[in-house]
C-alpha cells in the first residue's frame, strides 16, 4: 500500500498498514478511549469491564424521555434490587452492543441491581471464526469445518474455567452462544439462574450451515430477544421469547447536545470545512454497511451539489479482523478525492468526534444491505437530522420513508434522495424534527432498560431470586 493511500486516512493507520492482532486492538483502545470503561488483556478467561460509578443516573434522563416513563421502570424494578446479573459479549469497544452495554450496566446499578459486564476473550484465529459466522449468519457463504467449529467451543470453554453464578445471564450474539451449553456439561446441569441469549443481527437469510452450529446452543436458553419477528429463525423456542429493538442513550458523549466551539474544533481537526455541506455515514467498515455504495451515491449528489462533503466514520472493533481490508477497499475506492474523509477510532475520533460530525451534517446516511438494527440511524435523527438508509433489517423501523429520511435499494437511489434533501433545507428541517420525536417514543435505553426488567420477570415466572 503507497504513501497516498495510507494518507487517505488523515493518519489513520497508526500500523503502517500491518493489520493489528486482538492483543494490540486491545491495546490500542485502551490508550485511545480515555473513556471509564476498562478491560484486562488476558487471552483464556471473562474479562471484567470496568465502569465508574454514576449516582442518580436514571434521574438524568427524565428531560429526555416522555412523562411517567422514570416512574414506570422504577416500579418495575422493585422487585430485582440486589440480584445480581451479568451480560457477556464479545468486545467492550467498537460496535452498537458496546455502546449499549455502557449505558445501561450504570442504569441497571441506579436501580439497585448488582451488574456486571464481561467480554470473552479469545485468539485471532478465534474472532476469525466467529466473524465467519457472523458474515454466514447474515447470508454470506462459508464452508464449514469441524476444525472452525471446535476453536469456537475450545475458546468458550476456556472462558468458562472460571464462572461464577448470576441470578440472570444475558449473552450478545454468536460468540459467546456455546457458554451455556458448557457449563451445562461440566456440571452435570443448569448452572445457576436463569440465562437470555441476545440476537443484534439480521438472520433473515441466515446460511442454514451457520444456523445449524448455532441453533442447538440457542435451544439451551430460558429466553431469547430479537430486534425484530423476522430474525427468528426456526427452531428457536417460542417460551420466554421478546421484540425489542435495541436503542440509543440521549445523554451519552455520542449524543448529547455539544457547542458549536466544540463542532468548529473537530471539523478543523480533521478538515473538515464547516461552511459547505456534508453527509455522514458512521459504521464499521464491513462489506455489509456497503462503504463503497456509499462512496458511489456520494459522486451523484455531488454532480449537483459540488461543494458537498462525505465523512465516513469506521469503528475498528477487537472482534472484527475484516476491518482493516475494508478499511484498504474504501481507500482505494475513494481515491484522491480529498472531500472524502476516512476517518477511524485509531486516529483519534471517538464519541465526541462523532456527535459533531452527525449534528453538522446536512444528512445521516446508513446504506446498508444487511442490518440487525443500525443504531447510527436513531443517532442521526435524534439529532435532528434526515437520514437515508437501506431498505433492510431494523432500518425501516427507524426511517418513515419520506417522513423522516428516505429508504433505498441502491447507490443510485441513495445519492439522488441526498441530493434532494441537500436542494431542501426546509424538508431537512422539517424531517429531522418528526425523526426526533420518532426516536424519542420508540428508540431510547430507558425504553430498552425497560424491556429488559420485563423479561427477567418472565422468565422467573413471578419468582424473584432473592
Amino acid at each position: 500500500m503507497g504513501p497516498n493511500l495510507r494518507a487517505r486516512a488523515e493518519g489513520g493507520n497508526r500500523s503502517g498498514g500491518k493489520r493489528c492482532s486482538v492483543s494490540q486492538f486491545r491495546y490500542i483502545f485502551a490508550m485511545l478511549s480515555g473513556s471509564s470503561v476498562i478491560v484486562g488483556y488476558a487471552e483464556s478467561m471473562l474479562q471484567q469491564v470496568h465502569i465508574q460509578p454514576q449516582p442518580n443516573h436514571l434521574e438524568r434522563y427524565r428531560d429526555s424521555v416522555r412523562a411517567g416513563v422514570i416512574e414506570q421502570i422504577r416500579e418495575e424494578s422493585r422487585d430485582f434490587v440486589g440480584c445480581n446479573v451479568l451480560h457477556v459479549n464479545a468486545t467492550a469497544y467498537g460496535g452498537g452492543v458496546a455502546e449499549i452495554l455502557s449505558s445501561m450496566i450504570p442504569l441497571m446499578r441506579d436501580l439497585g441491581i448488582h451488574a456486571d459486564w464481561k467480554v470473552i476473550t479469545g485468539t485471532d484465529e478465534f474472532f476469525g471464526v466467529t466473524k465467519a459466522m457472523h458474515n454466514a449468519l447474515q447470508g454470506k457463504a462459508h464452508p464449514w469445518t469441524a476444525h472452525e467449529r471446535d476453536v469456537w467451543i475450545e475458546q468458550n470453554r476456556l472462558n468458562a474455567e472460571h464462572w461464577e453464578d448470576y441470578d440472570y445471564v444475558f449473552i450478545h450474539d454468536p460468540q459467546p452462544a456455546p457458554l451455556l451449553a458448557i457449563l451445562k456439561a461440566r456440571e452435570g446441569g443448569p448452572p445457576e439462574g436463569k440465562w437470555i441469549w441476545r440476537c443484534h443481527i439480521d438472520l433473515t437469510n441466515a446460511q442454514p450451515e451457520a444456523w445449524d452450529l448455532l441453533r442447538p446452543f440457542v435451544q439451551e436458553y430460558d429466553g431469547s430477544i430479537w430486534t425484530m419477528r423476522q430474525y427468528v429463525r426456526e427452531g428457536v423456542p417460542e417460551r420466554n421469547l421478546m421484540i425489542a429493538p435495541p436503542a440509543i442513550d440521549p445523554l451519552s458523549p455520542k449524543n448529547a447536545p455539544i457547542g458549536e466551539e466544540v463542532i468548529s474544533d473537530v471539523f478543523a481537526r480533521y478538515r473538515v470545512d464547516l461552511a459547505r455541506p456534508v453527509i455522514c455515514q458512521v459504521s464499521r467498515f464491513d462489506p455489509w454497511k456497503d462503504p463503497l455504495g456509499v462512496i458511489d451515491a456520494y459522486r451523484i449528489a455531488k454532480r449537483d451539489h459540488p461543494g458537498v462533503q462525505l465523512v465516513l466514520v469506521g469503528s475498528m472493533a477487537n472482534d472484527d479482523p475484516e476491518g482493516w481490508e475494508w478499511w484498504e477497499k474504501v481507500a482505494r475506492h475513494a481515491g484522491e478525492d480529498w472531500d472524502v474523509k476516512i476517518l477511524s477510532n485509531l486516529n483519534g475520533v471517538g464519541n465526541l468526534e462523532v456527535n459533531a460530525f452527525q449534528q453538522a451534517s446536512q444528512v445521516v446516511i446508513q446504506k446498508s444491505t444487511r442490518e440487525g438494527f443500525g443504531l447510527v440511524v436513531a443517532e442521526g435523527l435524534w439529532k435532528g437530522k434526515p437520514c437515508v438508509g437501506g431498505n433492510v433489517g431494523g432500518i425501516p423501523m427507524q426511517i418513515v420513508d419520506g417522513q423522516c429520511g428516505y429508504l433505498v435499494d441502491s447507490p443510485e437511489e441513495c445519492g439522488q434522495r441526498v441530493s434532494e434533501l441537500l436542494s431542501d433545507p426546509e424538508s431537512c428541517s422539517r424531517m429531522g424534527n418528526i425523526g426526533r420525536e420518532h426516536v424519542r417514543d420508540n428508540f431510547l435505553i430507558t425504553r430498552y432498560l425497560h424491556d429488559y426488567l420485563k423479561l427477567m420477570k418472565r422468565v422467573s415466572n413471578g419468582v424473584i431470586v432473592e
